[in-house]
């Protein structure tokens, strides 16, 4: 599975800070519940794990009976191809919030190892669970998320405008294709 295999593998996982702005800040909780579903993907910042997407991209989390959060991500290749990696998410620390999570696509028998887990912050949320914002630490990913694959441009702006507040580089915004 080329989307997210070798990129978790790679995550940076040091919050190192950028010298201009205060450290990112995750919202102090989520409905983990409400949460659950399917999301599309309405803009990220580019990454190599999601190179051979070329739209359609979605991501559905489930419950593992372990509470654990089963991500399902998925998208069309250049070729119509529809593809789709398998991660597990956790909550990053147990006495931390629950909308700081780690997430891994690396198998299973490696999760042992730290560097296979990534930071997933939900940085931003609508208080209905419409659009979601997912960042970490180091500012070097960022996905725009919605329950439907179009987001109203004015509330896409008003996202924008608090990623920027947040210290992302909002000019590396692209915006995905969802004909769906």
């Amino acid at each position: 599975m080329t989307i997210c295999l070798l990129a978790f593998l790679l995550w940076p996982t040091d919050p190192g800070q950028d010298s201009t702005h205060s450290e990112v800040q995750a919202v102090p909780s989520i409905d983990i519940n409400r949460y659950l579903g399917t999301w599309y993907e309405i803009a990220r910042f580019p990454n190599r794990f999601q190179e051979s997407c070329a739209g359609e991209v979605s991501a559905t989390y489930s419950l593992y009976d372990d509470g654990d959060i089963r991500v399902l991500n998925r998208c069309m290749k250049d070729n119509g191809e529809m593809t789709e990696a398998e991660g597990r998410a956790r909550r990053a620390s147990v006495d931390g919030p629950n909308s700081k999570l780690k997430v891994r696509f690396a198998p299973a028998f490696l999760a042992f190892l730290p560097f296979v887990w990534g930071d997933y912050w939900v940085i931003d949320i609508a208080p209905d669970y419409s659009y979601a914002v997912v960042g970490e630490p180091r500012r070097e990913y960022l996905w725009i998320l919605s329950r439907t694959p179009v987001l109203d441009e004015q509330v896409l702006g008003g996202i924008i405008a608090r990623i920027r507040e947040q210290g992302y580089d909002v000019s590396r915004l692209v915006r995905t294709r969802q004909t769906h």
